[in-house]
């Protein structure tokens, strides 16, 4: 089975913003990281006018910020950063789950069965750049199921600015293995239609994430000042 990917990219600046954009997720660049204009025009062949275009792409999504004089950066957050987006999440989210008209269709619902069933595929064979985009699809077809097209596509844009944050507990094979479970049991919330668990079950999936890397924040600032 083959995860129909619709986002598949059409050219080099599509292609090099993925390609980056999962670097971040997957933590292979650090927050604070700095994004070498020449070396990315080594490493992807690209022009320079690409190269700033896939820069201003990234600032547009929320994973990286410029700074004069120094250039772009993998955006950082700090820990009340990340606890205000995460809330903005939750209430987005939830929302949007409340929305979903009930009973949801065979369709839909074997639709999600087949993108978790990929999902857990890519978990098992450690494929963490399969995972991460099997997971984005399992999320992007569950909040579609909404009502409020609108409230969609915030949910979907503050998701996206979360991705640095979501750095530090991806490649930790057990809230992986965790995130996996919890997609069944979505799942299951939606073919018996019942909203609050459903609500409650997107909540706490958002909150390993946020803890983690606010963990990590303050365990690094501790660090510093000793």
């Amino acid at each position: 089975m083959q995860l129909i990917d619709t986002e598949t990219p059409a050219n080099g600046l599509e292609q090099t913003v993925r390609i980056l954009e999962e670097e971040i997720v997957l933590g292979f660049l650090h927050p604070r990281e700095r994004l070498v204009e020449d070396e990315l025009l080594e490493r992807f062949g690209l022009k320079r006018h690409v190269v700033r275009q896939v820069l201003v792409e990234l600032e547009r999504m929320g994973l990286v910020e410029r700074k004069r004089n120094v250039g772009a950066l993998v955006r950082a957050y700090t820990a009340k950063e990340v606890e205000d987006l995460y809330a903005v999440r939750e209430l987005l989210e939830c929302q949007c789950v409340r929305l979903i008209k009930f009973p949801v269709s065979e369709t839909d619902l074997n639709n999600l069965i087949a993108i978790q069933t990929i999902h857990d595929e890519m978990v098992a064979a450690g494929n963490l750049r399969g995972a991460f985009r099997a997971n984005m699809q399992f999320h992007k077809v569950l909040f579609g199921l909404s009502d409020n097209a609108v409230l969609v596509v915030a949910t979907q844009d503050h998701a996206q600015r979360a991705h640095s944050i979501r750095s530090s507990s991806l490649v930790i094979s057990d809230q992986l293995e965790r995130a996996r479970r919890e997609h069944w049991l979505i799942i299951e919330a939606l073919k018996v239609g019942d909203v609050e668990r459903l609500v409650q079950l997107c909540s706490d999936h958002l909150k390993p994430s946020r803890d983690t890397y606010v963990s990590h924040y303050q365990l690094r600032d501790s660090q510093k000042n000793l």
